[in-house]
Protein backbone atom coordinates (compact mmCIF):
# COMPACT_ATOMS: atom_id res chain seq x y z
CA UNK A 1 0.00 0.00 0.00
CA UNK A 2 1.23 3.43 -0.92
CA UNK A 3 2.40 5.23 2.60
CA UNK A 4 1.25 8.60 0.66
CA UNK A 5 -2.68 7.57 0.91
CA UNK A 6 -4.28 10.52 3.75
CA UNK A 7 -5.65 9.03 6.68
CA UNK A 8 -8.05 10.98 9.03
CA UNK A 9 -9.30 10.16 12.56
CA UNK A 10 -12.48 11.73 14.06
CA UNK A 11 -12.11 11.99 17.46
CA UNK A 12 -9.46 12.00 19.49
CA UNK A 13 -10.72 10.19 22.35
CA UNK A 14 -9.00 6.97 23.94
CA UNK A 15 -9.96 5.11 20.60
CA UNK A 16 -8.89 7.81 18.05
CA UNK A 17 -5.53 8.72 19.86
CA UNK A 18 -4.98 5.34 19.92
CA UNK A 19 -5.74 4.71 15.96
CA UNK A 20 -4.12 8.24 15.19
CA UNK A 21 -1.01 7.12 17.15
CA UNK A 22 -0.40 3.58 15.42
CA UNK A 23 -1.79 4.97 11.66
CA UNK A 24 1.44 7.86 12.16
CA UNK A 25 4.12 5.34 13.66
CA UNK A 26 2.82 3.46 10.21
CA UNK A 27 4.16 6.33 8.37
CA UNK A 28 1.15 6.97 7.14
CA UNK A 29 -0.02 11.45 7.40
CA UNK A 30 -2.72 11.56 9.51
CA UNK A 31 -4.85 14.18 10.43
CA UNK A 32 -6.61 13.95 13.53
CA UNK A 33 -10.27 15.78 13.95
CA UNK A 34 -12.02 16.66 17.06
CA UNK A 35 -14.85 19.49 17.31
CA UNK A 36 -13.26 20.03 21.12
CA UNK A 37 -9.50 21.46 20.78
CA UNK A 38 -9.07 21.20 24.82
CA UNK A 39 -9.63 17.13 23.52
CA UNK A 40 -6.78 16.99 20.99
CA UNK A 41 -4.41 18.76 23.05
CA UNK A 42 -4.84 15.47 25.29
CA UNK A 43 -4.20 13.53 22.25
CA UNK A 44 -1.50 14.60 22.08
CA UNK A 45 0.00 14.32 25.32
CA UNK A 46 -1.33 10.93 25.85
CA UNK A 47 0.23 9.74 21.94
CA UNK A 48 3.57 11.36 23.26
CA UNK A 49 3.48 9.45 26.41
CA UNK A 50 2.44 6.15 25.12
CA UNK A 51 5.42 6.65 22.32
CA UNK A 52 7.77 7.67 25.81
CA UNK A 53 6.12 4.03 27.12
CA UNK A 54 7.73 2.16 24.09
CA UNK A 55 10.80 4.08 23.57
CA UNK A 56 11.86 2.82 27.21
CA UNK A 57 10.79 -0.73 26.72
CA UNK A 58 13.27 -0.03 23.29
CA UNK A 59 9.98 -1.06 21.06
CA UNK A 60 11.15 2.33 18.72
CA UNK A 61 14.02 4.71 18.28
CA UNK A 62 13.82 8.25 19.16
CA UNK A 63 14.15 8.92 15.80
CA UNK A 64 10.47 6.58 15.39
CA UNK A 65 9.08 8.95 17.99
CA UNK A 66 9.59 12.21 16.10
CA UNK A 67 8.67 10.56 12.62
CA UNK A 68 4.86 9.51 14.49
CA UNK A 69 5.26 13.25 16.24
CA UNK A 70 5.91 14.78 12.50
CA UNK A 71 3.18 12.55 10.93
CA UNK A 72 -0.09 14.26 12.86
CA UNK A 73 -1.49 17.16 12.13
CA UNK A 74 -4.77 17.87 14.10
CA UNK A 75 -7.54 20.10 13.23
CA UNK A 76 -11.24 21.31 14.68
CA UNK A 77 -12.44 21.35 11.01
CA UNK A 78 -14.50 18.37 9.48
CA UNK A 79 -14.02 20.54 6.22
CA UNK A 80 -9.97 19.37 6.39
CA UNK A 81 -11.06 15.68 5.60
CA UNK A 82 -12.06 16.66 2.08
CA UNK A 83 -9.27 15.72 0.08
CA UNK A 84 -8.52 12.32 2.31
CA UNK A 85 -8.15 8.75 1.04
CA UNK A 86 -9.46 6.85 4.14
CA UNK A 87 -11.74 8.44 6.83
CA UNK A 88 -11.54 5.93 10.18
CA UNK A 89 -14.46 7.48 12.64
CA UNK A 90 -13.84 7.01 16.42
CA UNK A 91 -16.82 9.74 17.72
CA UNK A 92 -19.29 9.19 20.88
CA UNK A 93 -21.00 5.14 20.17
CA UNK A 94 -24.60 7.09 19.24
CA UNK A 95 -25.95 6.06 16.23
CA UNK A 96 -27.12 9.58 15.32
CA UNK A 97 -24.76 11.20 15.87
CA UNK A 98 -22.44 9.08 13.81
CA UNK A 99 -25.08 8.74 10.32
CA UNK A 100 -24.72 12.74 10.82
CA UNK A 101 -20.70 13.09 10.40
CA UNK A 102 -21.43 9.95 7.50
CA UNK A 103 -23.84 12.34 5.56
CA UNK A 104 -21.29 15.56 6.16
CA UNK A 105 -18.41 13.86 4.83
CA UNK A 106 -19.79 12.39 2.34
CA UNK A 107 -20.85 15.66 1.08
CA UNK A 108 -17.28 17.29 0.84
CA UNK A 109 -15.12 14.02 0.39
CA UNK A 110 -14.41 12.88 -2.77
CA UNK A 111 -16.45 10.05 -4.32
CA UNK A 112 -13.00 7.52 -3.96
CA UNK A 113 -12.72 8.33 -0.28
CA UNK A 114 -13.21 5.35 1.96
CA UNK A 115 -15.16 5.45 5.50
CA UNK A 116 -13.95 3.13 8.13
CA UNK A 117 -15.90 3.17 11.19
CA UNK A 118 -13.98 1.79 14.78
CA UNK A 119 -17.82 1.34 15.93
CA UNK A 120 -18.17 -1.65 18.28
CA UNK A 121 -21.81 -2.64 17.71
CA UNK A 122 -23.90 -0.23 15.49
CA UNK A 123 -24.77 -1.46 11.95
CA UNK A 124 -22.31 -0.79 9.40
CA UNK A 125 -25.24 -0.85 6.70
CA UNK A 126 -27.23 1.42 8.07
CA UNK A 127 -24.40 4.28 8.08
CA UNK A 128 -23.58 3.23 4.69
CA UNK A 129 -27.37 4.08 4.27
CA UNK A 130 -26.70 7.47 5.03
CA UNK A 131 -24.14 8.33 2.20
CA UNK A 132 -23.97 7.93 -1.62
CA UNK A 133 -20.87 5.53 -1.22
CA UNK A 134 -22.43 2.55 0.18
CA UNK A 135 -19.44 0.23 -1.11
CA UNK A 136 -17.05 1.98 0.27
CA UNK A 137 -18.32 2.14 4.29
CA UNK A 138 -16.51 -0.74 6.47
CA UNK A 139 -16.14 -1.48 9.64
CA UNK A 140 -12.79 -0.97 11.20
CA UNK A 141 -13.11 -2.02 14.81
CA UNK A 142 -9.88 -1.75 16.78
CA UNK A 143 -9.05 -3.21 20.76
CA UNK A 144 -8.00 -0.94 23.56
CA UNK A 145 -5.66 0.14 24.14
CA UNK A 146 -5.08 0.19 20.17
CA UNK A 147 -1.26 -0.04 19.96
CA UNK A 148 -0.72 -2.88 21.77
CA UNK A 149 -3.95 -4.94 20.99
CA UNK A 150 -3.34 -7.13 17.92
CA UNK A 151 -7.01 -7.52 16.45
CA UNK A 152 -8.79 -5.42 13.95
CA UNK A 153 -11.91 -6.66 13.65
CA UNK A 154 -13.02 -5.77 9.79
CA UNK A 155 -16.96 -5.81 9.02
CA UNK A 156 -18.46 -5.78 5.52
CA UNK A 157 -21.22 -5.29 4.38
CA UNK A 158 -23.50 -6.85 1.64
CA UNK A 159 -22.56 -3.40 -0.41
CA UNK A 160 -18.91 -3.05 0.71
CA UNK A 161 -16.76 -3.82 -2.57
CA UNK A 162 -13.86 -6.87 -2.52
CA UNK A 163 -11.70 -3.47 -3.27
CA UNK A 164 -12.42 -1.69 -0.44
CA UNK A 165 -11.83 -4.62 1.89
CA UNK A 166 -8.48 -5.30 0.28
CA UNK A 167 -7.28 -1.75 1.33
CA UNK A 168 -8.24 -2.21 4.74
CA UNK A 169 -6.99 -5.68 5.28
CA UNK A 170 -4.15 -4.22 3.89
CA UNK A 171 -3.96 -0.91 6.02
CA UNK A 172 -4.17 -3.57 9.34
CA UNK A 173 -1.45 -5.23 8.57
CA UNK A 174 0.66 -2.38 7.84
CA UNK A 175 0.22 -0.71 11.27
CA UNK A 176 0.58 -4.37 12.63
CA UNK A 177 -2.58 -6.12 13.37
CA UNK A 178 -4.03 -9.08 12.52
CA UNK A 179 -7.19 -8.08 10.40
CA UNK A 180 -10.00 -10.81 10.32
CA UNK A 181 -13.54 -10.16 8.25
CA UNK A 182 -16.50 -10.56 9.86
CA UNK A 183 -19.97 -9.37 8.37
CA UNK A 184 -22.45 -7.15 9.10
CA UNK A 185 -24.56 -8.07 12.18
CA UNK A 186 -25.56 -6.50 15.65
CA UNK A 187 -22.30 -6.37 17.85
CA UNK A 188 -20.20 -8.39 15.07
CA UNK A 189 -18.27 -11.47 16.76
CA UNK A 190 -15.96 -9.86 19.48
CA UNK A 191 -19.26 -8.03 21.54
CA UNK A 192 -21.89 -10.27 20.55
CA UNK A 193 -20.08 -12.65 22.98
CA UNK A 194 -17.94 -10.55 25.17
CA UNK A 195 -20.75 -8.42 26.15
CA UNK A 196 -23.27 -10.66 27.15
CA UNK A 197 -20.91 -12.47 29.48
CA UNK A 198 -20.49 -9.39 31.09
CA UNK A 199 -23.96 -8.87 31.67
CA UNK A 200 -24.30 -12.09 32.60
CA UNK A 201 -21.72 -11.56 35.02
CA UNK A 202 -23.61 -8.15 36.32
CA UNK A 203 -27.10 -10.08 36.67
CA UNK A 204 -24.62 -12.50 39.53
CA UNK A 205 -23.73 -9.72 41.09
CA UNK A 206 -27.16 -8.34 40.98
CA UNK A 207 -28.78 -11.71 42.01
CA UNK A 208 -26.23 -11.73 44.93
CA UNK A 209 -24.84 -15.15 43.50
CA UNK A 210 -21.12 -14.17 44.66
CA UNK A 211 -19.69 -11.13 45.90
CA UNK A 212 -17.99 -9.15 42.52
CA UNK A 213 -14.46 -10.54 43.51
CA UNK A 214 -15.63 -13.72 43.59
CA UNK A 215 -16.97 -13.79 40.31
CA UNK A 216 -13.85 -12.33 38.77
CA UNK A 217 -11.49 -14.84 40.45
CA UNK A 218 -13.45 -17.62 39.14
CA UNK A 219 -13.22 -16.10 35.73
CA UNK A 220 -9.33 -15.70 35.90
CA UNK A 221 -8.32 -18.54 38.01
CA UNK A 222 -11.13 -21.06 36.42
CA UNK A 223 -10.96 -19.46 32.42
CA UNK A 224 -7.83 -18.62 32.57
CA UNK A 225 -9.16 -14.39 31.65
CA UNK A 226 -6.66 -12.02 32.12
CA UNK A 227 -9.66 -9.65 33.81
CA UNK A 228 -12.87 -10.46 35.41
CA UNK A 229 -15.66 -9.76 33.77
CA UNK A 230 -16.40 -6.60 36.32
CA UNK A 231 -13.01 -5.51 36.46
CA UNK A 232 -13.24 -5.52 32.58
CA UNK A 233 -15.94 -3.21 32.95
CA UNK A 234 -14.99 -0.97 34.52
CA UNK A 235 -12.04 -0.41 31.71
CA UNK A 236 -14.28 -0.69 28.88
CA UNK A 237 -16.94 1.96 30.62
CA UNK A 238 -20.27 0.82 31.68
CA UNK A 239 -21.85 3.62 29.50
CA UNK A 240 -20.59 1.78 26.86
CA UNK A 241 -21.27 -2.01 27.91
CA UNK A 242 -24.39 -0.79 28.43
CA UNK A 243 -25.10 0.86 24.56
CA UNK A 244 -23.36 -1.98 23.23
CA UNK A 245 -25.93 -4.34 24.89
CA UNK A 246 -28.93 -2.04 24.01
CA UNK A 247 -27.64 -2.16 20.47
CA UNK A 248 -27.94 -6.62 20.95
CA UNK A 249 -31.12 -6.43 22.35
CA UNK A 250 -33.05 -4.19 19.80
CA UNK A 251 -31.37 -5.83 17.09
CA UNK A 252 -32.15 -9.13 18.10
CA UNK A 253 -35.22 -8.56 19.78
CA UNK A 254 -34.27 -11.59 22.10
CA UNK A 255 -34.60 -11.38 26.13
CA UNK A 256 -31.11 -12.86 26.39
CA UNK A 257 -29.26 -9.30 25.54
CA UNK A 258 -31.34 -7.56 27.83
CA UNK A 259 -29.18 -5.36 29.61
CA UNK A 260 -28.81 -6.03 33.62
CA UNK A 261 -31.06 -3.26 35.97
CA UNK A 262 -28.01 -2.75 38.13
CA UNK A 263 -26.02 -1.34 35.07
CA UNK A 264 -28.46 0.44 33.52
CA UNK A 265 -28.78 2.03 37.14
CA UNK A 266 -24.79 2.14 37.51
CA UNK A 267 -24.48 4.00 34.49
CA UNK A 268 -27.42 6.32 35.11
CA UNK A 269 -25.90 7.32 38.62
CA UNK A 270 -22.60 8.02 36.87
CA UNK A 271 -20.52 5.40 38.16
CA UNK A 272 -18.84 4.61 34.95
CA UNK A 273 -15.81 2.42 36.13
CA UNK A 274 -12.39 3.78 36.06
CA UNK A 275 -12.83 6.68 33.77
CA UNK A 276 -15.18 8.28 36.81
CA UNK A 277 -13.04 6.68 39.68
CA UNK A 278 -15.91 4.53 40.78
CA UNK A 279 -18.05 1.69 38.76
CA UNK A 280 -17.85 -1.98 40.47
CA UNK A 281 -14.46 -1.19 42.33
CA UNK A 282 -13.01 2.14 43.65
CA UNK A 283 -10.00 4.07 41.96
CA UNK A 284 -7.89 6.50 42.74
Amino acid sequence: MDKKIKIAVIGSGTMGNGIAHISAQSGFKTLLVDINQLQLDDALLTINSNLDRQLKKNIISSNDKNNTINNITISTKINDCKDMDLIIEAIPEKFSIKSSLFKELDAICKKETIFASNTSSISISNLGNQTNRPDKIIGMHFMNPVPIMKLVEVIKTLHTSIDTVKVITSLAKIMGKTPVECNDYPGFISNRILMPMINEAIFCLEQNVAKKEAIDDIMKLGMSHPMGPLQLADFIGLDICLDIMEVLWSGFNDSKYRPCTLLKTMVSSGLLGKKTGRGFYKYD
